[in-house]
């Protein structure tokens, strides 16, 4: 195929500085892999915001587009696996950290990382769920692979009205399980209910006692927040809950005691969406685009941008101000 000019949001550091903005560049220049893409969809994360700015040590080389998520078709392929036409995605393994990323009308794969893009779902259905859904299912895959169920009792989602938070809201329910979301942002406790949440916690008024161990209150938990959070959090599970983590909005360190695990067997899950085996994520995949798919795609995806909205995106995403999921359009 021959070698193709497109638009990109590339990142560069150099002895001009850090910087990111749209560039023109060739096909040729793309990292290596077997599957060319045309993106037609890729999203926002935090993880991209901080990488966009430069606020956050997130790419390992330079220059490299930006964006840990892609979507659109296979324009060329060396893998038999891949034709030109299929529909395909791809999550984190790489991107904007050790490979060009979603933000351009072109990608190349490698193909051992390249997702079929499952039927039930589509293109833009897969960038609202992006890395913040494909976290928010993964972390219920490690949660039931150990024995979670919605016997056991409500899930606490905290960081409830980020992306990775609202999307668990869908698919914990979605599961059968009763979700309780905790929320700082008391305003949209009406959004959240109508995403599935039975109840609503708002986080400035949530006390925990301090003490090493209190009455259970959860069966498990999905915490974007750690810090304080997790520490006060983890008392509170049934006998034998899990809760998984996937954040560190409120600290990367947090206090705690044995009890909560040798007393009543309490496990705490990381959760690391990037480096996901392949195994798992078709897994993870299969439940999304089948029984954990979130009824509420539409009104999580709250913002469409294109390539020279994102960094107005991304500042806004970083002070705080940023609501659902924003999906980033690159198909003309």
């Amino acid at each position: 195929m021959s070698d193709l000019a497109f638009r990109a949001f590339r990142i560069h550091n150099d002895g001009s500085g850090y910087r990111g903005g749209i560039e023109t560049m060739h096909t040729a220049a793309l990292s290596e892999g077997q599957v060319l893409v045309k993106v037609a969809y890729s999203s926002v994360n935090y993880k991209d915001a901080l990488a966009g700015t430069g606020k956050g040590k997130i790419l390992r080389q330079y220059p490299l587009n930006g964006g840990i998520d892609a979507a659109g078709v296979v324009v060329a392929s060396t893998d038999p696996a891949f034709k030109e036409g299929d529909a395909v995605l791809c999550t984190g393994s790489g991107l904007s950290e050790t490979r060009d990323g979603g933000y351009g009308e072109y990608i190349r794969l490698d193909a051992k990382w390249t997702i079929p893009l499952p039927p039930g779902l589509s293109l833009r259905d897969s960038m609202v769920l992006g890395t913040a859904g494909f976290t928010a299912a993964l972390a219920l895959l490690r949660m039931e692979d150990n024995r979670q169920t919605p016997a056991l009792g409500p899930i606490a989602v905290t960081g409830a009205s980020g992306g990775v938070g609202m999307l668990a809201i869908d698919i914990f329910s979605r599961a059968g399980y009763e979700v309780h979301a905790i929320s700082g942002k008391a305003d949209h406790f009406d959004f959240l209910r109508g995403l599935g949440a039975a109840e609503c916690i708002d986080r400035h008024q949530l006390a925990f006692s301090g003490k090493p161990m209190d009455s259970a209150r959860f069966g498990g938990a999905l915490d974007n927040v750690g810090g304080a959070m997790l520490a006060g959090l983890l008392p509170l599970m049934e006998p034998y809950g899990n809760v998984a983590i996937c954040g560190n909005a409120g600290g990367i360190g947090f206090e705690s005691t044995v009890m909560p695990f040798i007393i009543r067997g309490v496990s705490l899950l990381g959760v690391a969406s990037a480096g996901t085996a392949r195994d798992i994520r078709d897994r993870v995949w299969e439940h999304l685009s089948g029984d954990w798919k979130p009824h509420h795609l539409d009104r999580i995806a709250t913002r469409e941008v294109t390539l020279d909205e994102l960094p107005g995106v991304f500042e806004h995403m970083l002070a705080g101000a940023s609501f659902g999921r924003t999906v980033v359009r690159l198909e003309v």
